[in-house]
């Protein structure tokens, strides 16, 4: 049977937000647990920066080809792809636990991930206007993070050590995929995609580049070194699971914000004042006595790292025909992924402090914001320039 051919104003939500939901979770889960696992795996703890940087090299390249595989299948077809290859990668680690074979698993995944994203994402940015794509990312936002955010929350009940935990995020994982298996209309027209021509790229926004490039700067460190360091800092394994839960918990609570102020405020300066109060998240971590101030830091700081990605791909976005949207998801992810690949590397390596990540997290953070804030002044004054007759 043909797949329906559906006019893109009528994309449903369900199918991609629900298989999103289960997916957040898992994913949540897995990116603590793995390196917080290796032990029980005989695996060397050195080899966490390189995990989560391979992985993000995987979504790098995917990000290159997804394009073309969704033309040929519709985004339901490549979603379900996807997941099943993820599932995949999970199972040869638990198989074969050696570090060859989890660096090239966590490779694939990140190949798999990234075809998730760029079709959840195009999914739902296909609509009519600037406010509805607005509005359908900012639930898209709140599905992914909320779903990490429980997650973190499973390292306590299920543990870090043995297969069990791998198994639950299998099991989730599958869940993922029922949504578009069974429900089998309500997908983007896959005939209204193209390529972006070079001409085109260079008119893309630079702001909305480089904030992609930093969300992955950030965010690759936050998810694949960060349960290391808190670990360290509260020696307490709940402490952990609850911190990590919280810093993806303000990626969560911030997306209707994030939704209500793009379509109102110039995004340049709406990611300059996000990088201005991460700093302030990262001041209050370095300085902190008390959990409580420790934990809403790391809540601010998640806010702010977490917002970053959906006003920068909504700005490329803007005054994009449709059949763009697809292949425009691809070069933002694309950004993201360099980023993402390259921020764990720096981060572990740029300082020897115990604060190291720390302090790495509040330079990105810190020198965007300057950028960001120059950015959006020139775009007022150049706005405001009187039009010759």
């Amino acid at each position: 049977m043909d797949l329906p051919t559906i006019k893109h104003q009528n994309n449903g939500t369900l199918v991609p937000v629900t298989c999103l939901s289960f997916f957040a979770v898992a994913s949540g889960f897995l990116m603590s647990l793995i390196p917080l696992s290796l032990a029980s795996f005989g695996l060397s703890k050195s080899l966490v920066p390189w995990l989560a940087s391979i992985f993000y090299l995987g979504i790098l390249i995917g990000a290159t080809s997804i394009q073309r595989l969704v033309s040929k299948t519709g985004h339901r077809i490549a979603l379900l792809i996807f997941l099943s290859a993820l599932i995949l990668t999970i199972t040869a680690m638990l198989i074969l636990p050696d570090a060859r074979v989890w660096l090239i698993a966590r490779f694939m995944a990140g190949f798999a991930v990234a075809g998730i994203f760029v079709v959840v994402e195009s999914w739902l940015l296909m609509a009519n206007s600037d406010k509805q794509r607005a509005k359908r990312l900012g639930l898209y936002m709140t599905s992914l993070y909320g779903g990490s955010a429980l997650g973190q929350l499973a390292i306590t009940p299920i543990g870090i050590t043995g297969i069990a935990p791998y198994l639950t995020v299998i099991c989730l994982l599958m869940l993922a995929i029922l949504p578009p298996l069974l429900i089998k209309k309500g997908q983007p027209n896959n005939e209204q995609h193209q390529n972006m021509k070079l001409s085109e790229l260079k008119r893309l926004s630079r702001p909305a580049i480089l904030g992609c490039l930093v969300s992955g700067l950030l965010l690759g460190p936050i998810y694949g070194l960060m349960p290391v360091y808190i670990s360290n800092q509260v020696q307490n394994a709940d402490q952990t699971g609850m911190l990590m839960a919280v810093i993806i918990l303000g990626g969560m609570l911030v997306q209707p914000l994030v939704s209500h102020l793009s379509t109102r405020v110039s995004k340049s300066l709406l990611m300059a004042l996000f990088c201005l109060f991460g700093t302030l998240g990262v001041m209050g971590i370095l300085e902190a006595k008390s959990f409580v101030i420790i934990a809403t830091s790391y809540l601010i700081l998640g806010a702010c790292s977490f917002a970053l990605y959906p006003i920068a791909i909504t700005l490329a976005c803007d005054a994009l025909p449709v059949a763009k949207i697809v292949s425009a998801t691809e070069i933002m992810l694309l950004s993201y992924s360099v980023g993402s690949v390259l921020g764990p590397l720096f981060a572990a390596n740029l300082s020897d402090s115990p604060d190291g990540l720390i302090l790495y997290l509040g330079a990105c953070l810190i020198s965007t914001c300057i950028y960001m804030l120059i950015k959006s002044m020139h775009n007022a004054h150049t706005e405001q320039r009187p039009q010759p007759l």
